[in-house]
């Protein structure tokens, strides 16, 4: 008798930069989360699907849960949120150096779920020896007594392929619930604007890339090319000036550094044109962060 096709919907959990988004490309073997050492970087749920002819994985990757300061930080921990409502396994992600106090809250929620979670204790490459790791463990197994551990350094790949195969053991019997040749729910725009706002998050400090999005105005496809308009919206003018720099030569940085990743993530030819606009106060007002798919 043949054993029946499993999917299942695996959710990313935890607080900002403990390295969800590193630990959900290695276990989808793509890049579809961008990743930078600033907190924040993920504000979407992101999904990335892993496909074989015995089951399909689609992983989902949420914004760090954090206490929100402006109406887009709420509309980020409601998909942080709403991850805990339809996974049939979530992944809570910690590492060596976070206090499990924080965020309590969240975590509690964490601790009545039903369905199956794995915890994962990033970043281990960081810890001295056995005896820290192990008092680590005993503390996160009295916060969440029904997870199951794992420790694992997502940076240096130790431990998640054990990770995977416990998905997949975990993985409920059903049909595929994309098509099998799908590597991720969103569309190509969508991984456009994320690697433009890698690259901003990269080059600029202070508040200028929490103030920064990027909406994608022209993709023309061709089969050997893609001409790229794309337009940048900061809320204030000296954003604006720091965004652009002298003579233009910051953004042509970043327009350089962005055209080649979307050159390695399409595999063709990218022409890419960049502009800023200035949108005041974008992050707390409804009908922005509506049209950037913050709100439905």
């Amino acid at each position: 008798m043949s054993t029946p096709h499993k999917a299942g919907f695996v959710n990313i959990v935890g607080n900002p930069n403990v390295g969800k988004s590193t630990l959900m490309n290695d276990l989808v073997g793509e890049r579809v989360s961008i990743i930078t050492s600033k907190a924040q970087t993920t504000r979407h749920r992101i999904t990335g699907i892993v496909n074989t002819p015995e089951y399909q994985i689609v992983f989902s990757d949420t914004p760090g849960v954090l206490q929100p300061k402006y109406k887009l930080q709420e509309s980020m921990l409601g998909f942080s949120e709403g991850a805990l409502t339809d996974a049939d396994i979530l992944l809570y992600v910690t590492d060596v150096v976070e206090d499990p106090e924080k965020n309590a809250d969240f975590l509690a929620k964490v601790a009545r779920e039903k369905i199956p979670v794995l915890l994962v204790i990033n970043k281990i490459d960081l810890v001295k020896d056995q005896k820290e790791l192990d008092d680590i463990v005993i503390k996160w197994e009295q916060r969440l007594p029904n997870a199951e551990i794992f420790p694992t350094s997502a940076l240096e790949h130790f431990n998640v392929k054990g990770i995977m195969e416990r998905i997949i053991e975990l993985l409920p019997p059903s049909p595929p619930y994309f098509g099998k040749d799908a590597l991720t729910d969103k569309p190509a725009r969508f991984f456009v604007t994320e690697i433009i706002r890698e690259k901003i998050l990269l080059n600029y400090d202070k508040e200028v890339p929490y103030s920064a999005e990027v909406i994608v105005e022209k993709f023309d496809e061709s089969d050997k090319a893609i001409h790229i308009m794309a337009v940048i919206y900061v809320e204030r003018d000296s954003q604006k000036g720091i965004l652009i720099g002298r003579g233009g030569s910051k953004l042509k940085k970043v327009g350089t550094e962005a055209r080649k990743d979307i050159e390695k993530f399409f595999d063709k030819s990218v022409y890419l044109e960049l502009f800023v606009k200035v949108e005041p106060n974008w992050r707390n007002r409804d009908n922005k962060l509506r049209q950037f798919g913050y709100l439905d």
